[in-house]
């Protein structure tokens, strides 16, 4: 189960996944997917199922088939660090996608764009359109609403006994949307919401407005 949000008179769709559908530019937004991670952490002798990197571009498949958008903007950390055996299975989905592919660099994005250029994916610093920003880093500037991803955004909800469930989320301020990290080998960082503010947890199957 998706959400249904408009900012700026855009519509927007969540979705489980932690990708969102910008409809009048018919692109899917994705952020932190960090592919890569999962095979530096198995080369450096970490326990961690292979099977958990096809994860990732299952997932992928899932969302961007989903929403069959005209192109696909990455929020930063696409991968995770410089390259690995991840590269060859990423060249092969994006041989397999027909949207139009765009990279906004983040902190973790050293890869050389020579690479991502022999697969047609541009690589911006940041992207404007309207009265909107797409940045990897949250971005605060006049006249602008920001998306953004880098935070790994997440939200304690408090049950009986003591009861905590930690949940990925989208966290949304008056100018501000920080995506929830895509990568299945991520952590979050909790945030508190102020007043005004809006948090939508993430389960495997829905989005759920929480504050």
């Amino acid at each position: 189960m998706t959400q249904e949000i408009s900012i700026q008179g855009n519509t927007f769709t969540l979705h489980p996944s932690g990708g969102i559908l910008w409809h009048e530019k018919k692109m899917l937004l994705i952020a932190d997917v960090h592919l890569g991670k999962i095979s530096h952490f198995r080369k450096h002798g970490s326990a961690v199922p292979f099977k958990a990197v096809s994860a990732n571009f299952d997932q992928l498949s899932r969302v961007a088939d989903y929403y069959q958008a005209q192109s696909i903007c990455f929020l930063g950390d696409l991968f995770h660090s410089s390259l690995n055996t991840e590269w060859k299975l990423f060249e092969k989905w994006v041989r397999s996608r027909k949207e139009e592919i765009l990279l906004i660099a983040g902190n973790h994005d050293i890869i050389s764009p020579l690479k991502y250029d022999s697969l047609n994916i541009n690589i911006y610093s940041e992207f404007q359109s309207n009265v909107f920003l797409l940045t990897h880093l949250p971005e605060e500037r006049e006249g602008f609403f920001n998306f953004c991803g880098h935070i790994h955004p997440g939200f304690r909800l408090g049950g009986i006994g003591r009861q905590v469930l930690k949940l990925s989320c989208f966290f949304k301020t008056e100018n501000q949307l920080i995506l929830p990290a895509f990568g299945t080998f991520t952590g979050n960082y909790y945030l508190e919401p102020k007043t005004g503010d809006q948090v939508f947890a993430i389960t495997k199957n829905e989005v759920i407005q929480v504050c």
